[in-house]
């Protein structure tokens, strides 16, 4: 058996966790592989709507197994109001979810350091959540972190060990908590890993290779998308761990020979929240129009999202990087009530025309070359088949998959999870 594996190809928001929820019935195990509590991942059916944090989508799904793996970095204190909501709303979480001993702990001093690093750069700010995430991955990459599997052995001393060099660099940026603060924050935060410890904690490694070896079928899902990867996105303003398919294989311990179909996920236009380069964004009332019809604000956060055309060029980017072999677009209908709509099929960068996403996307001029393509000015929500296409959309699948190289498979509708049409 092959693990599948899901993920963002634009600027993260692109609907993944939807189609994780619609897919899961499929796989007898779903491991999120990356990010923290700054991904947003929205389901609704049933008319009731979720927003998961680090829980894998495919929690709502009897039979599964759910897994937070190695790659991922939690905060106790949101996982733990996120876990409570979902067993109120009856999810039997603790036997369907399990948590690697080798992800990282989100401490309280790193959502202080969060907001410090992002007040010390002023101008030049990332635009980070300040949930702490960036820190956390540097202490990671630095040696210095804490892990699940830390509460197993000489916690305490660990933590105040982490905490004092925490305190020692809040003090250098000049942002040392009162004691109180920081007082009140360990609390929540100490009484919140006692609840974690009600969870099995795994060697997720493992088990995830042990059902591969059963014939067991494991989808990956990830979190952000590929354009904020920290290798491969619009450095610096990315997030702090590799959102492509590469990090399935470092985020739950899958070799790359083990990687079978990858499920790309795009939207028919594009978002993107905080700061950094966007070539195809819209300052005018489409763009509003946009925002408004797709209800374009943060999942977790409520932060207005900006948006734009669809970028082919970053999208065969993240196609090529990711080796996709299915495309799923998201939010068709937003584009319903337009007379026409454009395509990015190419960059003018500094005066020359190129095809390839540039390196210093933050630093140079890029103009986006249009394709304008007639509307197909028809409400797609109660469609039900791809038979009831639309001709105009159905020129517009046609299109984006000559463009992109690669099949568009499944195609959403609105928001429900019956709203999701497969293709032949």
């Amino acid at each position: 058996m092959k693990v599948d594996v899901l993920l963002g190809l634009q600027w993260g928001d692109e609907g993944k966790g939807k189609v994780v929820d619609v897919l899961t019935p499929r796989y007898d195990a779903v491991a999120r592989f990356q990010g923290g509590p700054n991904a947003g991942h929205t389901l609704e059916f049933d008319g009731k709507k979720y927003v998961l944090r680090s829980i894998p989508s495919g929690i709502f799904q009897q039979g599964q197994t759910n897994i937070i793996g190695n790659g991922v970095v939690l905060d106790p204190v949101l996982f733990t109001e996120e876990a409570r909501a979902l067993e109120a709303s009856g999810t039997d979480l603790k036997n369907r979810l399990k948590i690697s001993r080798k992800a990282h702990l989100i401490l309280p001093t790193h959502r202080l350091l969060d907001a410090a690093n992002e007040r010390a750069k002023g101008g030049a700010k990332i635009g980070t959540t300040g949930k702490g995430i960036g820190p956390t991955y540097t202490d990671k990459t630095a040696r210095n972190g804490l892990r699940i599997g830390d509460l197993e052995h000489n916690f305490n001393e660990k933590y105040a060990a982490a905490r004092n060099l925490h305190l020692a660099r809040l003090k250098a940026l000049g942002a040392e908590p009162d004691t109180a603060q920081l007082v009140q924050l360990e609390k929540a935060w100490f009484e919140a890993l006692d609840y974690i410890r009600e969870f099995e904690i795994i060697d997720s490694e493992y088990l995830i290779n042990d059902l591969l070896a059963s014939g067991k079928s494991v989808l990956c899902e990830g979190a952000q998308g590929t354009m904020l990867d920290v290798d491969f996105g619009s450095y610096p303003f990315v997030t702090s761990s590799n959102t492509v398919c590469a990090g399935a294989c470092t985020g739950l311990g899958v070799a790359p020979n083990r990687i079978g179909r990858v499920y790309g996920i795009f939207k028919a236009y594009c978002t993107r929240v905080g700061a950094g380069p966007f070539p195809t964004e819209l300052f005018d009332e489409t763009g509003k129009e946009i925002r408004d019809r797709g209800h374009e604000y943060g999942a977790v956060t409520g932060r207005e999202r900006r948006c734009g055309w669809i970028d082919l060029v970053a999208l065969r980017y993240a196609i090529m990087l990711n080796g996709v072999t299915h495309l799923i677009m998201m939010k068709s209908d937003v584009l319903d009530t337009f007379d026409e709509i454009k395509a990015c099929t190419s960059y003018i960068v500094d005066g020359k025309p190129t095809g390839h996403f540039p390196f210093n996307a933050a630093e140079v001029k890029v103009e986006p070359q249009y394709v304008t393509l007639p509307g197909w000015k028809t409400d797609l929500t109660s469609i039900t088949s791809e038979e009831q296409f639309p001709a105009r959309f159905a020129d517009y699948i046609a299109f984006l998959e000559k463009e992109l190289g690669t099949p568009i498979t499944i195609v959403s509708v609105g928001p429900d999870r019956t709203q999701t049409i497969e293709r032949k």
